[in-house]
């Protein structure tokens, strides 16, 4: 089974083009938002689209929520798809992706600059931002059991194979997740400094957390993740390296988890050792 991944913002474009990059690279199923589909039909998995706020909608999608990623994990090893399509908003998410899933490593990471237009880009921005429309590639009977009261109305593509032949490739859906309604989404850094500190200070060898600073990573408009950088006073006695490695998997994931951002990078400084008399 081999894996391939289309990367691009929030809003660009993927979920529309994942049925023709499908087809183009010959990858039978695609995982997008959380869900597993294959043939135009949805065969395991929760779509990030249903959730009520976006910090579950960003969990969903990374497969991190309890039970989500096993259930997804059996449906591919039961229909044996000979190549998947990744969806995600960086290479960072799909490497975390296929990491939850436990897949083969990606062969193949297209971008969303590479297949569409800046102008066609900005146009599903519009639709994104304005009109809180989100594209699932699925038919919208596909849909039902799960976006009831969501849908907005279904899409057929058809692409031109020639001057006289058109040849479907299959249906999408709009749906107005609920989130969509409730404007932009921030988090103030002390938030997630206050997160940090209180991991950290579990630690029973960490004496003191003296400085915690948080870096956003920005792709234009567009915020890819964090990097974290925080210095320490410790216990003399602990092994450091295995305390700065536990702690630093402890941070990433537990804000992960509670704000639904991408953490690229996890820095902790030892500064002070403290002796005990």
């Amino acid at each position: 089974m081999d894996v391939i991944a289309l990367v691009g913002p929030s809003g660009t474009g993927k979920s529309h083009r994942a049925l023709v990059v499908a087809q183009k690279h010959h990858a039978d199923a695609i995982i997008d938002d959380g869900i597993l589909i294959k043939g135009g039909k949805i065969l395991a998995g929760h779509s990030a689209k249903k959730e009520k706020n976006r910090i579950m909608a960003v969990r969903r999608a990374i497969f991190i929520l309890p039970g989500h990623a096993e259930e997804v994990e059996a449906a591919i090893q039961k229909a044996k798809p000979h190549r998947i399509l990744v969806l995600g908003t960086s290479e960072n998410m799909v490497q975390k992706i296929t990491k939850a899933l436990h897949l083969p490593p990606i062969q193949q990471i297209i971008h969303i600059e590479d297949i569409a237009t800046k102008a066609e880009m900005a146009k599903a921005r519009y639709y994104r931002l304005k009109q809180g429309k989100h594209i699932i590639p699925v038919p919208t009977i596909e849909l039902k059991p799960h976006f009831s009261g969501f849908l907005v109305d279904p899409i057929q593509s058809l692409f031109k194979r020639s001057r006289t032949k058109r040849r479907r490739l299959g249906e999408k859906s709009i749906v107005r997740p609920v989130f969509s309604y409730y404007g932009k989404l921030s988090i103030e850094d002390t938030a997630i400094q206050a997160i940090v500190r209180e991991v950290l200070e579990q630690e029973t060898a960490i004496r003191k957390v003296n400085h915690i600073h948080v870096e956003h990573i920005f792709q234009g408009d567009e915020d890819m993740g964090l990097r974290i950088h925080a210095s320490a006073a410790l216990g003399y006695g602990a092994h450091i390296p295995t305390l700065i490695r536990r702690g630093q998997q402890n941070v990433r994931d537990k804000v992960e988890y509670m704000t639904g951002m991408v953490v690229h990078e996890v820095d902790i400084m030892v500064n002070t050792l403290f002796v005990e008399a």
